[in-house]
């Protein structure tokens, strides 16, 4: 620590003058050094911030505006108080989301602006949404590893530092094509071949790693293909789920990107959203694991389109396929074995595919009206 010695040096001399020059003894502001994981000791040993069943947990969201973030925050405001739960991101926020809470700018890039906002907003929980999904990951490699995996050790030193709770999520993506696929059990061989889920095996392993070595409480779920209607697709390869749906409605018309009969895990994000709380509240001594695959069903684009012709049975699906979203999924999970996680936590999802189409088009025929009547 030969800078913190330097300054401190410096300080007292300021302190107490300069001999023979008659100069008054000066007052310096000196500003604290605090710990940092990045300065670890062998001996260092961090636990999380407790706070009793009356206290509510003031939780920070990075990456808000993607497709969870929003939706999360409106959960958990409900369960803990609008001001107790943070948005972040480094985009503009649309006025609906500025108005509906507390949003900050946020660039997980930024070690000390992010250290800064943990510390004078007091948070006790931390989100990490902020991350490049499969597609665009392979786009552009580098800003993924920049982001999903620089990014991820500045959250994991600040969430050590300061006891936070950390829920950072993982995928399917985070298989390979020597995984068992089907069921994929929690605990298997994971080599991926994107960079994107190559990111996110870092990020199990390092979460886990925290944990044991320093007590992070750490906690994470693969997430399965999540289906929303309220956002628009984020360049993800089960994306094709969530378009289909806007083109039903606006052109009775949806060209697929993969193969009809290409199988992946999916969720509706209600289930999503409520696993991540559940997850998050879950007492430490149930959680047998850090990382839990969850799911709730499994289908195949030519088994949503027949489910969605119940209804619409003018809907035309035609399929051109994209040879990188293709060859990405064919490397995925199948199906989830959540075994675990509904015997340690209770999880237990309420979507299956009849209900998950009725929504999705609830939501889009309602809004179409709306649009009509305005």
């Amino acid at each position: 620590m030969p800078v913190v010695r330097t300054l401190s040096k410096v300080a007292k001399q300021a302190l107490i003058g300069t001999p023979g020059c008659g100069c008054q003894p000066l007052t310096v502001a000196v500003r604290s050094i605090s710990f940092s994981p990045r300065q670890v000791t062998s001996d260092a040993s961090f636990h999380s911030v407790s706070f009793s069943e009356t206290d509510h947990p003031k939780v920070l969201i990075t990456g808000g505006l993607g497709q969870l973030g929003v939706g999360l925050a409106k959960l958990l405001r409900m369960r803990f108080g609008k001001n107790n739960v943070i948005l972040s991101d480094i985009r503009k926020p649309p006025n609906n989301v500025f108005h509906s809470g507390p949003f900050i700018y946020s660039d997980i890039l930024d070690y000390k602006n992010l250290r800064e906002i943990v510390v004078n907003n007091r948070i006790t929980w931390l989100v990490h949404y902020s991350a490049l999904l499969s597609a665009v990951g392979e786009a552009n490699v580098a800003l993924a590893r920049s982001v999903n995996i620089t990014g991820l050790h500045n959250i994991l030193d600040i969430a050590a530092e300061h006891g936070l709770r950390l829920f950072v999520p993982s995928t399917i993506g985070a298989f390979g094509p020597t995984s068992p696929r089907n069921p994929t059990p929690d605990l298997c061989v994971q080599r991926p071949r994107t960079i994107y889920g190559v990111s996110k095996v870092h990020a199990e392993l390092m979460g886990e790693y925290y944990h044991h070595r320093y007590g992070l409480d750490f906690r994470c779920l693969r997430y399965p293909g999540i289906i929303s209607a309220d956002s628009t697709p984020g360049g993800g390869t089960t994306d094709y789920a969530v378009q289909i749906f806007h083109d039903a409605i606006k052109t009775g018309k949806f060209e697929c990107n993969l193969r009809p009969d290409t199988r992946l895990p999916m969720m509706y994000i209600d289930d999503c959203l409520r696993a991540t709380l559940e997850v998050m509240e879950a007492p430490a001594d149930t959680l047998s694991m850090r990382t839990y695959n969850i799911n709730a069903m499994s289908f195949t684009p030519e088994e949503l389109t027949q489910e969605l012709q119940k209804q619409m049975p003018e809907l035309e699906v035609t399929y051109e396929i994209d040879p990188v979203r293709q060859v990405i999924a064919d490397s995925w999970p199948m199906n989830f074995d959540d075994s675990n996680a509904r015997k340690d936590w209770g999880w237990k999802h309420d979507y299956d595919l009849p209900e998950l189409v009725q929504t999705m088009l609830n939501y889009f025929r309602e809004e179409t009206r709306m649009a009509r009547v305005n």
